[in-house]
C-alpha cells in the first residue's frame, strides 16, 4: 500500500467527564450548540457511554464517561477515565484519526498509539488502538487510530447543528516527535499544528452558528 492510499483524516474529538450529563452541559455551554436529544450509546467492553455532537461530514464531538449502569469492565478503560479524580471538570483530553489500515498506520508511527483492538456498539463495528493500562500517549496530544469495519460513518446519521471542526492546535514538550508521528501516519499538515511548549495544550477551534468557539 502506498502512502497516498494511507491518508488520513481527523475522526472525532473526546471529551472526557465524571457523567455524561456534565460533559454535555459543558460542550453545550462553550459552543452556545444544544446536545439533547443524546445520540450516542454504550460500549460493553469499556464500560463506558457516549454522546455525540456533528462537527461536519466524517467528524464528530465525543463526550464520554464511564457508564455507572455497567459492570466493571475487568481491564483499565479508555481514555484514562479511571484515574479522573472525584473533582474532575469536563475537558477536551484526545482526538482520534480515521485511517484505512489501521495496522499499517500504527507501524509507521514513531510514538506507539496502543494496540489494534476490535470494538463494537449497537450496529457499529471498529478497530482502534488503546494502551493496555487505558493511558493515552503525549498527554492526550497523540491521537488514537481508528478503522471503521461498518458504513455509514456515525457523523453521516447525526443531527446538523450548524458546528464545522476549523482546526487543532497541539503544545507539548515532545511538540517535535509530536509533529514527526503525525507526519509518518500520513495526516496532512493543514488539518493539526503543532509547537513546542512547556505544558502539554489541546485546543480545538469550532465554527458554530455564532461563531467560532474554543474548546480546551
Amino acid at each position: 500500500m502506498n502512502s497516498q492510499s494511507r491518508q488520513t483524516d481527523i475522526d472525532h474529538l473526546v471529551v472526557t467527564a465524571r457523567t455524561l450529563a456534565e460533559g454535555m452541559a459543558w460542550v453545550s455551554e462553550r459552543l452556545g450548540v444544544s446536545m439533547m436529544p443524546r445520540v450516542g450509546g454504550k460500549h460493553i467492553r469499556m464500560g463506558t457511554h457516549n454522546a455525540l455532537l456533528s462537527l461536519g461530514p466524517g467528524v464528530y464531538l465525543e463526550v464520554i464517561a464511564i457508564d455507572p449502569a455497567a459492570p466493571s469492565p475487568g481491564r483499565a478503560r479508555w481514555f484514562g477515565l479511571d484515574h479522573q479524580a472525584a473533582d474532575t471538570s469536563p475537558r477536551l483530553a484526545h482526538w482520534v484519526v480515521r485511517c484505512d489500515d489501521i495496522e499499517a498506520t500504527a507501524l509507521a508511527s514513531p510514538i506507539a498509539p496502543g494496540r489494534v483492538e476490535n470494538m463494537r456498539r449497537a450496529g457499529l463495528r471498529w478497530l482502534i488502538t488503546v494502551a493496555p493500562d487505558g493511558s493515552m500517549e503525549c498527554d492526550g496530544l497523540m491521537p488514537s487510530l481508528i478503522q471503521w469495519q461498518t458504513r455509514p460513518h456515525p457523523a453521516a446519521i447525526l443531527p446538523e447543528r450548524g458546528c464545522r471542526l476549523r482546526r487543532l492546535e497541539l503544545s507539548h514538550p515532545r511538540g517535535r516527535e509530536l509533529a514527526q508521528a503525525l507526519q509518518a501516519i500520513y495526516l496532512a499538515p493543514e488539518q493539526v499544528s503543532v509547537q513546542e511548549g512547556e505544558q502539554p495544550r489541546l485546543v480545538a477551534v469550532i465554527l458554530t452558528p455564532d461563531g467560532e468557539r474554543v474548546l480546551g
